[in-house]
């Protein structure tokens, strides 16, 4: 009770306002550190945090653990064969690895024209002819990656494929490189390698929904296959896992499968090729994560090093303030009057500091925000910081001030007042 009658004594802080201003470079310079200290943490946090959302948002179209697997050349003689081979994916491959491998969720053979070197297929819509990838995949292809359509359209389904239906998907900028502004494809035909294609949806570009762009078409994986006549080849499978999985472990169970099954050398490791999603995206996020523990430990250190400083000023302020608090003890006070003084200079200064450090940070996060928003080709995004862990920084600055405080506090409490009477 007697300590809240101090908290709120109008006397006691006009004696902590007296002695800061006694001090006010000193003190200001020690507060600019502990400011100095909770912006920094604020600002790397809160950029590791738009750097972690960044990538999300980069991998919000595709699954987080996912991988691409395709068949190169080998480097190591086996079972008669030379080096050099290029095994060929088979889509009963599919089946295999889906019934050896459970941690597979979804496996998505694809088949493309116009990609690893191969030759685009030509697109014919009335006068107007261009060059454009062409994709033949199955429905599970966009539980994978996200496909986004137009309202008025659709992608590929099982009846797509069962029936071999002769309908594709277009992008966008096939859209507007082959139809009029105010024509809508949809239910039109065009030309796909001299065969026509009803065009069923329209795809948005997605910025990191695999590797297409706005100019590809999808067409069902089994018309792929009768119009190219690529039986039952596949140039490459994407695989998504389960959560759980260890998508790094996955990648290296898929190639062993295949391996076995076209009669690869278990050591050989160029045959088959891989780009894992899911470790990308684990390394990116051991990275964001590693920047925010960065963060928090320069910030702790320097918010460590300025309530040090305050601790010092303080000190100081005792010193010059010997006769003052010799007066007071003579006059009555209480060595826990003089004590809770000192330690709630110490507290106020913190604090002040801590939330103009909050501030400024914030601040500056908006301003990084500000000039990123709109960059949507870049992987960085609404750069924040969760407030429980600002609430945290700032009561650790708070104890930290409290536990700073008490030393110059003991150091006052300490003074004799006949001493300090005599000091002159």
């Amino acid at each position: 009770m007697n300590s809240l009658k101090i908290i709120f004594d109008w006397d006691t802080w006009q004696e902590i306002f007296g002695s800061i201003a006694k001090n006010k470079t000193r003190t200001i310079i020690t507060v600019i550190g502990v400011l100095w200290g909770i912006f920094i943490y604020i600002s790397l946090s809160g950029s590791a945090k738009g750097l972690d959302n960044g990538f999300e948002r980069q991998f919000e179209n595709i699954a987080m653990n996912s991988m691409f697997i395709w068949a190169a050349r080998t480097s190591i003689p086996y079972s008669g064969f030379k080096v050099g081979r290029s095994p060929q994916l088979k889509i009963q491959n599919a089946t295999t690895l889906k019934q050896q491998i459970p941690e597979i969720q979804f496996i998505a053979p694809r088949n493309a024209k116009g990609v690893f070197g191969s030759i685009p297929a030509q697109v014919v819509r009335k006068n107007k002819s261009k060059p454009y990838n062409i994709y033949g995949d199955f429905p599970v292809y966009t539980k994978i990656a996200t496909k986004k359509i137009y309202d008025n359209g659709r992608f590929i389904n099982d009846e797509d494929i069962k029936y071999e239906r002769k309908v594709c998907v277009i992008g966008e900028r096939t859209q507007l490189e082959l139809f009029e502004p105010d024509e809508d494809p949809v239910g039109q035909y065009v030309r796909i390698d001299d065969v026509y294609f009803k065009v069923i949806g329209v795809h948005k570009f997605i910025q990191g929904g695999g590797f297409e762009t706005d100019g590809d078409i999808f067409i069902p994986f089994e018309t792929y296959r009768k119009l190219y006549n690529t039986g039952d080849d596949v140039d490459w499978f994407t695989i998504a896992a389960y959560d759980y999985a260890d998508a790094v472990a996955v990648e290296k169970k898929v190639k062993q499968t295949l391996k076995r099954i076209h009669r690869v050398s278990p050591e050989d490791e160029r045959a088959f090729g891989a780009f894992n999603i899911g470790e990308v995206f684990t390394k990116i996020m051991g990275f964001a994560k590693g920047m925010t523990f960065l963060s928090l430990v320069v910030g702790l250190a320097t918010i460590f090093a300025g309530v040090i400083g305050i601790g010092n000023i303080l000190m100081i302020s005792v010193n010059e303030r010997t006769k003052e608090l010799g007066v007071r003890r003579a006059l009555g006070a209480t060595p826990g009057e003089v004590r809770m003084q000192i330690v709630l200079e110490s507290v106020f200064l913190t604090t002040i500091a801590g939330i103009f450090g909050i501030i400024l940070g914030s601040f500056m996060l908006a301003a990084i925000n500000l000039f990123t928003i709109d960059k949507t080709d870049f992987p960085y995004t609404n750069p924040t910081v969760p407030i429980p862990l600002v609430l945290g920084a700032l009561l650790i600055m708070v104890t930290l001030g409290t536990l700073i405080g008490l030393i110059p506090a003991q150091r006052a409490v300490s003074i004799k007042p006949i001493d300090a009477l005599r000091e002159e």
